[in-house]
């Protein structure tokens, strides 16, 4: 039998709708006569890349609270019970085999009505510090799928597997020749690149960093390859030259790993499950502007093994030259640090978790 249900919810970040579409398309490879459902959050951004992926997905009137008191927190009651009532409707509907949760706030709803009808569930985690909604749900989930060491702190120990995040199949075994992907850019073989990620919509202080350190860079004698992000093109494409190349986006991120000799990124959980598979010398600059300052507590957990350099945003004027020259400079750090961060990676990530996944399956 291979006609199984599932549901699936995970939104309001790419980091947690990217898990939830990787692991869909795992569950349809093996059952390709399965049906699938998404539940995500009616105004975000679930709600244009889960269909784009080619599955359904139904949206929910939800939100989380606000850190400060505004009139959407004093909205949120009335949000949670309208979309405890229309999860409840879509789970007696679709009735579900499985229920699977990348995080996100409308896995709240979903997977509590879940819970109400016995339907089994599974939690995926990408974060070194569990979120808010997988803390709630923990108690009566099945299993909890995670990517760091020492989530017991979060989660009922028993309950827990290590798994890893998943990534895009084309970054699993990155084959590429390096100089066909200096090429593809129109870089320059005889030069050191750099390479700076932050994130699909970009990262402003990185952006700011990034374009006062030009005059740096140049007299380095290193080469940039900068996704600058949608939001930023404007501001930044005057500075696309022959060693600068700025993009919007990079849709082949597998020449563009292959390209680069060190690594500028943001520390979102994809991110950094990313960059382990990739194994090259990486700087992260973390977010401060994200829930639980969770970024930060991402890059820390590989600094810790010595398998990348961590600066956070308020010491980037200070430090940013030193530390990367350093790193520029030092072969030995070089390696050592492509060698520890090739350890951290978990490739398999997406099979792993289908396989906890087909364990639920009666």
């Amino acid at each position: 039998m291979d006609n199984y249900r599932f549901i699936l919810s995970g939104g309001g970040t790419g980091g947690h709708i990217y898990p939830a579409i990787a692991i869909a398309n795992e569950l349809k490879r093996r059952y390709p006569q399965a049906e699938f459902l998404f539940v995500g959050a009616k105004d975000k951004m679930e709600m244009e890349k889960v269909p784009k992926a080619g599955y359904k997905i139904e949206g929910l009137w939800i939100s989380g609270l606000q850190r400060k008191l505004t009139w959407k927190n004093l909205m949120f009651p009335l949000k949670l019970i309208t979309s405890l009532i229309r999860a409840g409707k879509i789970i007696k509907k679709f009735n579900p085999d499985v229920a699977i949760g990348t995080g996100g706030f409308a896995s709240g709803p979903l997977l509590k009505k879940a819970a109400h009808r016995n339907i089994p569930y599974v939690l995926q985690e990408q974060n070194s510090y569990a979120g808010i909604t997988n803390k709630l749900l923990a108690t009566k989930a099945d299993r909890i799928c995670v990517a760091y060491d020492n989530m017991e702190r979060f989660f009922p120990k028993e309950k827990i597997v290590k798994t890893g995040n998943p990534v895009r199949a084309d970054l699993v075994s990155i084959k590429t020749d390096k100089a066909e992907a200096l090429s593809f850019f129109a870089l320059d073989v005889t030069k050191k690149t750099v390479l700076i990620l932050g994130g699909s919509l970009g990262a402003r202080r990185v952006n700011q960093l990034i374009e006062s350190k030009l005059g740096y860079f140049e007299s380095q004698g290193v080469q940039l390859l900068w996704q600058c992000g949608k939001l930023y093109l404007e501001d930044y494409e005057k500075h696309d030259s022959k060693n600068v190349k700025v993009k919007a986006f990079v849709n082949r991120m597998d020449l563009a790993y292959a390209a680069a000799d060190f690594i500028i990124s943001r520390a979102g959980a994809g991110s950094v499950s990313e960059l382990c598979l990739v194994g090259k010398p990486v700087l992260f600059i973390p977010s401060p502007n994200v829930a639980e300052d969770h970024q930060t507590k991402n890059a820390k957990a590989l600094e810790v093994e010595n398998a990348a350099v961590v600066l956070k945003e308020n010491e980037l004027d200070e430090k940013f030259e030193s530390v990367f020259s350093e790193l520029l400079t030092s072969e030995e750090e070089q390696e050592k640090l492509g060698v520890n961060i090739k350890k951290m990676a978990l490739p398999r990530a997406t099979e792993h978790i289908v396989d906890e996944i087909e364990k639920l399956l009666k």
